[in-house]
């Protein structure tokens, strides 16, 4: 019964999203990738924002039901069965009423591919004008729903081979799935990354340290012979310079400079959970990557963790999951590059005890690693295990519910960057 009403939800709200796109025909800028939608996502919107009335999903709306949704109305959560009744109402009005003179001029729409066909299926709800693709990886996420991991490509590159041929395709250089995607489409193709020849290249990438303690990003964008620098506060890592970079390049496909692109940048806030800096319990502080995690975004979270000042360097890392025949491999990889990195090292969840093992293996003392099978089982020892100075990464999948090992150990104070680092 409950699948039956779900298929009736979703048929319903396709039809609505698509009758309300022909109604109010808005641009549509589409985001995908293994990694970084979200962030992409946000840093297009504040460039974006002040020049065109756009909308976004708040949450994490990149599936059958929430992209529709996102078309349908600035909705941040799902409550129930009034909820719905509550959409349904005001999308008929939105179309039969009069013109919502308000609706907006550009969605920015995440699209999933949790499994195949997905894109395919959000594709008929809505095309985009311009599209991104992030980052795949050698073992993309929801990998085990695909035959193979150049499967989980295609079905990502899906975006890019319905643009028009007035459209942009916007591509990651630096990850040669993406790249390789780039003969399937008619569109303008722009690229962006670390890599000479990207079109829209990041340099000087550096963590800005204010007395020891690390503040946010500084770097510089190169695109057509000029170069502008960028400043982002309160994040961390190289998944933030592509997420920048990647908006850069929708601001230049809208006629944005660099300038106004800079300038709009610091307003970026990254989105919670995605290599954020927090502010600790004990003077610690913490780099919050609780939201979700794949071999790829493990490893620059981790190489990002090396390369920070800190007293003890702490990882508190859990499960990847939906990488199906990778999943023991990809986590004792991680046990090896963890081992080279951290002071001590915490792991929570099933998957975490080959994470443990391999690490203790590859020569981290065993005293300095903490196995737990859940948070509830966590929680307490890590706030007792932390000290001044330290510098803890938290970070697995979504499932996993790290996030309340970061409620558990952050400071309540909200964390401010001095006016004097300047």
């Amino acid at each position: 019964m409950k699948e039956t009403l779900v298929k009736i939800l979703k048929a319903v709200l396709k039809r609505l999203a698509s009758v309300t796109l022909w109604r109010y025909r808005p641009g549509i800028i589409g985001v995908t990738g293994s990694v970084g939608k979200t962030s992409t996502k946000m840093a297009i919107a504040a460039v974006l924002k002040g020049d065109r009335l756009i909308r976004f999903a708040q949450g994490n709306f990149n599936n059958e039901i929430g992209l529709p949704l996102t078309i349908l109305g600035d909705y941040s959560e799902v409550k129930g069965i009034f909820f719905w009744m509550s959409v349904i109402f005001r999308s008929l009005w939105q179309i039969l009423g009069p013109k919502n003179t308000h609706y907006p001029e550009l969605l920015i729409l995440e699209y999933a591919a949790d499994k195949p066909g997905d894109i395919k299926y959000l594709l008929s709800i809505a095309r985009p004008n311009v599209s991104i693709i992030t980052a795949i990886g050698d073992i993309p996420v929801h990998v085990e729903f695909y035959n193979e991991a150049e499967e989980v490509a295609r079905e990502k590159g899906r975006l890019i081979e319905f643009l028009p041929t007035a459209g942009f395709a916007i591509l990651n250089k630096d990850d040669e799935a993406v790249l390789n995607l780039k003969d399937r489409t008619r569109a303008h193709l722009m690229t962006f990354g670390f890599n000479r020849g990207s079109d829209l290249r990041i340099t000087n990438f550096e963590t800005r340290i204010f007395e020891g303690v690390p503040t946010g990003l500084s770097f510089k964008l190169e695109y057509g012979g000029s170069t502008v620098p960028v400043k982002i506060d309160h994040a961390i890592g190289k998944a933030q310079g592509y997420a920048a970079a990647a908006a850069a390049a929708v601001g230049i496909a809208f006629g944005f400079n660099l300038i106004k692109v800079s300038d709009r940048l610091k307003n970026y806030q990254p989105p919670r959970g995605r290599m954020n800096l927090v502010r600790g319990i004990k003077s610690s502080l913490i780099l919050d990557d609780s939201y979700n995690a794949s071999p790829m975004s493990m490893h620059a979270a981790l190489d990002t963790l090396r390369d920070l000042p800190a007293k003890r360097k702490i990882a508190v890392l859990g499960d990847m999951t939906e990488i199906g025949s990778y999943t023991i491999g990809a986590h004792e990889t991680l046990g090896r590059l963890a081992a080279d990195v951290v002071d001590i090292l915490v792991t929570v969840g099933p998957r975490g005890k080959i994470i443990a093992e391999s690490a203790q293996k590859t020569g981290l003392n065993k005293k300095n690693i903490q196995v737990f099978e859940d948070v509830d089982e966590a929680k307490k020892p890590i706030r007792e295990l932390i000290r001044k100075g330290d510098l803890v990464l938290v970070k697995a999948s979504h499932i996993i519910q790290l996030n309340e090992i970061v409620e558990e150990i952050q400071e309540l104070r909200e964390f401010h960057l001095e006016k004097k680092e300047d």
